[in-house]
């Protein structure tokens, strides 16, 4: 008896045991499912609440974000306002500015510069004519353009003068003679007339100035005589540094009308009475006097082909006193050309 009811008691405690084990195991697989703080069932709680709002009720904070927004593009579109008005007012003062530009370039393309003709007469016995003709190139060289220089020599060997000109960059004529002078001043007047020839038969239509190799300009000189339509001049300034003075050649003007000349002395001489009273450095002319015989009253026979240009246009001067014009027109009182005194050395 006692032996057949122990088995029985044993098989009982085993299928507690395996009873009680099962559902210890379903409690902590189900309970690992469970939310496991308050915090995060409070989360889920309001993701659900959340999520049942309806769409028409917004938040504080989304109304006051769209606030801004639309405040943002009010603002832009005020800039935007106020940048396009800036520009149109912009273009309303510029475009009388690009009006009256448009109006003074016409102007300069309809009055173009008129040619300015340099007579520059040279001496092979002058040690200087180098130095000076390299200068003198300088100068001309900044002059606007159109310019040209036309330099006259007696015939020789050198090829000095021709070498110097062809490495300028300004428009030149270089011109020769064969006669033989002892006198500077005579020669200077024929290589002048030769110059004067050259214009003549080429019909070169400009201002022609007389310039020599020791004279110093101002650029605004070549700008000045560009105005004259008949005869212009000028004073200069003698300028010698032996004898620490300065003379001053040229008109005397009221306004821009010649009323007299400075005196170079006071000496009543014969050869002063015989002499020019100006230099000839200080006139200048229209070139058209040399072929318009019908315009100047140049009488056209054999004895004119053979007159002195030279000497015809200091009469000019002299006589044609309505046709002069004194420059510049404020009575002809700035000094734009000085003439330099330097000893020369004469070759044997």
């Amino acid at each position: 008896m006692g032996t057949s009811e122990r088995p029985k008691k044993k098989v009982q405690l085993w299928k507690k045991a395996t009873v009680h084990f099962v559902l210890c195991f379903i409690m902590g697989f189900f309970t690992g499912f469970a939310p496991t703080n308050k915090s995060s069932f409070a989360t889920t709680t309001n993701q659900v609440i959340s999520s049942n709002v309806s769409p028409e009720i917004s938040p504080p904070q989304r109304r006051e974000i769209s606030d801004q927004r639309l405040e943002h593009k009010n603002f832009d579109r005020n800039m935007l306002d106020e940048s396009l008005s800036i520009k149109t007012q912009q273009r309303v003062d510029i475009d009388p500015i690009v009006e009256e530009k448009s109006e003074i370039s016409e102007n300069v393309h309809l009055t173009p510069n008129r040619l300015v003709i340099i007579v520059t007469p040279t001496s092979d016995k002058d040690e200087l004519r180098g130095v000076l003709l390299r200068k003198m190139a300088n100068t001309l060289a900044l002059v606007p353009p159109p310019l040209l220089w036309v330099v006259v020599e007696s015939q020789t060997e050198s090829t000095e003068v021709s070498d110097i000109l062809r490495k300028t960059n300004v428009m030149y004529r270089h011109l020769v003679f064969k006669e033989n002078f002892t006198d500077v001043e005579v020669e200077m007047d024929h290589q002048r007339n030769v110059a004067l020839k050259h214009i003549e038969y080429h019909r070169l239509s400009g201002i022609v100035h007389f310039a020599s190799l020791y004279n110093v300009y101002d650029l605004s000189f070549f700008d000045e005589i560009r105005a004259i339509e008949v005869f212009g001049t000028w004073p200069m300034a003698f300028l010698s540094a032996n004898r620490q003075r300065v003379r001053v050649e040229g008109p005397v003007c009221d306004s821009s009308e010649v009323i007299g000349w400075h005196l170079k002395s006071l000496n009543n001489s014969a050869d002063d009475a015989t002499r020019s009273p100006f230099h000839i450095s200080t006139v200048g002319f229209n070139s058209s006097i040399l072929w318009d015989p019908e315009r100047w009253g140049r009488l056209t026979s054999a004895q004119h082909t053979s007159q002195n240009s030279i000497k015809f246009v200091k009469e000019e001067v002299l006589e044609e006193e309505t046709k002069l014009k004194g420059i510049p027109q404020d009575g002809c009182s700035k000094i734009m050309l000085w003439n330099l005194h330097i000893p020369r050395v004469i070759k044997a």
